[in-house]
């Protein structure tokens, strides 16, 4: 399987894009320097592109097939794409504040520490749906690396299409989410633009 091994806060400041959208408090001192160019449409179309990529940690290939998708549904496709990579299961894992990272709740999903309605799901890009309960199971909630995250991600928000037992490692999808409530700073339009060429 791919794995994407581009030092984080290198490929951060390359977006430029703040490292605590991934859930990393550290800062990069340096600065991006560029000679004075200006960027194409094009240019500015694939940053955007690589930006939702690298945030929500989805290779090409899958990241093309959500855009199909995204283009099938009714609606905005800009919009239905931002919403199909918000629920992802690993993503639900990090907004609940189960994982610090995106990456790390991933990990997480990898080693079957979650169910999802009381079946066991390790399939990381697993789509939620709205009323569906996701828990980390029993065995798990005893362990030290959980109390060591919810200390880690103890003031960090919890979207409000989502609802969580913090104590018990467990939550409810409310409802999807709408673009409003996605925080991530990428122009899904640039996207849209990009791919429809």
């Amino acid at each position: 399987m791919a794995v994407n091994r581009v030092p984080v806060l290198k490929r951060c400041r390359a977006l430029g894009l703040e490292p605590m959208y991934l859930g990393i408090d550290k800062k990069s001192k340096r600065q991006l320097t560029r000679a004075n160019k200006k960027m194409s449409e094009y240019g500015l179309q694939l940053r955007e592109k690589q930006k939702a990529k690298f945030i929500y940690g989805v290779l090409e290939k899958p990241f093309r097939n959500y855009y199909k998708k995204a283009d099938q549904m009714k609606g905005m496709t800009g919009e239905n794409l931002m919403i199909l990579l918000e629920t992802r299961l690993d993503n639900v894992i990090f907004r609940m504040t189960f994982a610090r990272t995106r990456r790390e709740a991933r990990q997480i999903v990898d080693h079957k520490h979650v169910t999802v309605n009381g079946r066991v799901i390790n399939i990381p890009s697993y789509l939620v749906k709205a009323g569906d309960v996701i828990e980390i199971k029993e065995k798990c909630k005893a362990s030290q690396r959980y109390k060591d995250i919810l200390d880690a991600t103890n003031g960090r928000l919890v979207p409000a299409w989502l609802d969580v037992d913090q104590e018990n490692l467990k939550g409810t999808v409310k409802e999807l989410p709408m673009r409003e409530a996605i925080d991530v700073p990428v122009d899904e339009m640039l996207i849209v633009e990009l791919y429809s060429k």
